[in-house]
């Protein structure tokens, strides 16, 4: 029985990039809220077809790089070269231990490829050997000569616009690679121009034509419009909660532990600034609260760390396709203070929730020492959401 065919995607990372502005390469640019290399490389790590997912990277940023796609699947990172050739060339060799039948190849300046643009770049290698996704163009397109001058009008029912990923037999692909560098041809600005160089045959497969290439500043305004524009149901929650101190060294706020004279009294760890804040998510998405997801009767929450809630909370938002645009936590207590570590514990939201420090407020208050905050007997959270959803009637159902 022959083995199943084995796919690989190598993912080009290694350009600078800076036409596009931002101070930076432009694939760890943020772009709806997620960096550019993050949405390029997702739908290939989440695709069930491929068996490993192989990024080039300028080796200056492993660390940006290993930050930006924390999550997803990948192969460890090669080096990439002074050309995109160059660095295709090493992410095969990268793949070659693996020995795959069929490689697809992408720009991960191209973050919208979508799974279906994938799976038919995967058939299409399959059945033809080389292929590559377009689109048709749509404009009249003109060749000028140096000064300017038209030369012709070519026809643009034969005219397609190339995207990535480019799909081949990988010994092939690899060869033609191999032969292009012995020869000293860098030229190639694309897999297919190289293939055809080498003598294949490249068939071509239906692009899509959301899956642009991010090159200028233009392009990250219009698409963080796009995006913004499908998140129009704008939702927001608030929470409230409130536990009792009892004995104890410390209490934990906001995700941080605070040195005190006592503890709370809680199933989990008591964290009244971040359950507040889980309700006040839940509530944006009108789905139930803390205590329906996480039953204080369930033994496997007992001293459960708070920031598990909250993740899993805003994993509810992502699933429904939606962001966070705000997050506000209120603490009201006499003791401790919450003054001197607010940005700490802004920073900690910020980072169990994902989203920047910029969107998250903490602020604190006491109750004039009236009532039991005022009388130290325990502190109370109050806490909002806004959130951004596409619009959808069933937005609030999983």
């Amino acid at each position: 029985m022959s083995r199943p065919q084995r796919t690989a995607a190598i993912l080009v990372a290694a350009g600078r990039g800076l036409r596009a502005g931002g101070g930076g390469p432009k694939q760890y640019r943020e772009i709806g809220g997620q960096t550019v290399i993050f949405r390029a490389m997702a739908p290939f790590s989440n695709h069930p077809q491929l068996s490993h997912v192989q990024p080039v990277l300028h080796l200056d940023d492993l660390a940006m790089f290993s930050t930006a796609v924390r999550g997803l699947r990948h192969e460890p990172p090669a080096g990439g070269g002074a050309t995109r050739q160059q660095s295709v060339c090493a992410g095969l060799e990268a793949l070659n231990a693996h020995k795959p039948d069929i490689v697809l190849i992408h720009d991960a300046a191209r973050p919208f490829v979508s799974s279906e643009v994938i799976s038919r770049a995967i058939e299409a290698a399959s059945r033809s050997g080389a292929a590559i996704p377009v689109v048709p163009v749509t404009d009249t397109v003109k060749l000028v000569d140096a000064s300017g001058h038209i030369e012709a009008t070519p026809d643009r029912a034969r005219l397609r616009i190339a995207q990535t990923p480019q799909a081949f037999r990988f010994d092939v692909i690899l060869d033609a690679h191999r032969r292009a560098a012995r020869e000293g041809r860098a030229d190639f600005t694309d897999d297919a121009a190289l293939a055809e160089w080498a003598g294949l045959t490249v068939a071509t497969f239906e692009g899509d034509v959301a899956n642009m290439k991010m090159t200028t500043p233009e392009d990250f305004l219009r698409e963080e419009a796009r995006l913004a524009s499908q998140l129009g149901d704008i939702r927001i929650g608030t929470g409230y909660d409130v536990h009792a101190f009892g004995a104890g060294d410390h209490v934990m706020i906001c995700g941080v532990k605070v040195p005190h004279s006592k503890g709370f009294l809680a199933h989990s760890d008591g964290d009244v600034g971040l359950h507040a804040l889980v309700d006040a998510i839940l509530g944006a998405l009108a789905d139930g609260d803390i205590g329906s997801h996480f039953p204080p009767s369930d033994p496997q929450w007992k001293g459960a760390s708070s920031d598990r809630f909250l993740k899993y909370a805003v994993d509810r938002v992502a699933a429904h396709g939606g962001r966070i645009a705000n997050i506000e936590v209120t603490m009201i207590c006499e003791r401790p203070k919450i003054g001197p570590l607010r940005d700490v514990m802004r920073a900690r939201i910020a980072e169990i929730s994902g989203v920047d420090i910029s969107r998250v407020a903490v602020k604190a208050t006491t109750s004039e020492r009236l009532g039991f905050t005022g009388r130290e007997e325990g502190i109370a959270a109050t806490a909002s959401a806004t959130i951004r959803l596409p619009w959808n009637d069933k937005a609030g159902s999983l």
